[in-house]
């Protein structure tokens, strides 16, 4: 029983993370200070949101590239109408970053299910074109903590735990976390006890069958890339809020990370697999790897060569199972 455990992909990842936890501590104590693991717990935060709806896409089947520019899009309009209407809310914005991004998700849902186009293909398409004219039409320049809304930054900075030094700095874990938990928590109630959750892995695993046996398809591919669209669009006003600026240039690059995030958290690249705690753990892994890389001083550069060999060496253990698992 207690090796059968280990059959999961989520025991083995969770085994690994803690081996690798310890032997990052045993390099640099500096990895198990309070501070540094509050500061990897609120990295989390975002990359996990975002990762929540890539990990729905892929199940499905699919691949989503747009989802930063969607987040970065969703984040600077939402700001941008705030400071000129002069409004002062929190939940507003919340919901209209979050709509923006079901909305551009739904451009890319329509493509797929009715153009028959390659999900690649399409996000790689809408992606750009949205970073375009965002940079383009709307404009470029950044909002800093002078212009941020205060309400937002209000909202962001609160936290679970709190303490102060005696020389005056303060580190404290950010209340963040809650709500990556409670959306962590509807994700996974969504695919494991809905019929859309049933439909999504269904749909990955064989479409043909799926259509046979009475899933809706269209509903499922809407449902989908909105959902990965909207939690984009939420994860990139919460990241402005966090860092106290709007930066339109912002998320270039991060579809890499949450992707590997996600293969490194046991979904299948080819679909039908995936789970939200795996998923949780991948994002933590990756986020990790990257918190010890800037502790240990090495160059950025070699941070991505990482984070692409993670992604070269997930997917091609994904795969060895996947074919496994047929034989």
């Amino acid at each position: 029983m207690s090796l059968r455990i280990f059959h999961r992909s989520e025991a083995v990842i969770a085994a690994v993370l803690l081996l690798a936890m310890i032997l990052i501590g045993l390099v640099n104590p500096a990895f198990w200070q309070l501070d540094n693991l509050f500061g990897l717990i609120r990295s989390n935060v975002v990359i996990g949101i975002m990762a929540l709806g890539v990990l729905m896409v892929l199940i499905s089947g699919g691949i989503d590239v747009s989802f930063p520019a969607f987040a970065v899009a969703a984040m600077y309009l939402t700001i941008r109408a705030m400071l000129a209407l002069g409004y002062d809310g929190v939940v507003l914005p919340f919901v209209m970053a979050t709509l923006i991004g079901a909305a551009l998700g739904a451009v890319n849902a329509a493509f797929v299910h009715y153009v028959r186009v390659i999900p690649l293909i399409v996000t790689l398409g809408t992606g750009a074109m949205v970073r375009g004219f965002l940079l383009g039409m709307v404009g470029a320049s950044q909002i800093n903590i002078d212009r941020m809304p205060k309400p937002l930054i209000a909202f962001a900075r609160s936290e679970l735990v709190g303490i102060g030094n005696g020389d005056g700095t303060h580190y404290g874990l950010t209340a963040m976390v809650v709500l990556y938990g409670a959306l962590a928590l509807a994700v996974h109630l969504v695919l494991r006890y809905t019929l859309v959750g049933r439909s999504i892995y269904a749909l990955g695993g064989d479409a043909e069958a799926a259509r046979r046996v009475g899933f809706d398809l269209r509903r499922t591919t809407f449902f989908v890339y909105g959902a990965a669209g909207a939690l984009a669009g939420f994860a990139g006003l919460l990241h402005s809020s966090m860092i106290w600026l709007a930066n339109p240039r912002d998320f270039a690059g991060l579809e890499l990370d949450v992707i590997a995030a996600v293969v490194l958290g046991g979904a299948s690249i080819f679909g039908g697999r995936g789970s939200v705690l795996g998923t949780l753990l991948g994002v933590f892994m990756l986020v990790m790897v990257n918190n010890s890389l800037i502790i240990m001083k090495i160059d950025t550069t070699w941070q991505r060569v990482v984070v692409g060999a993670i992604v070269i060496v997930a997917t091609a253990m994904t795969a060895w199972r996947d074919r496994k698992r047929r034989i």
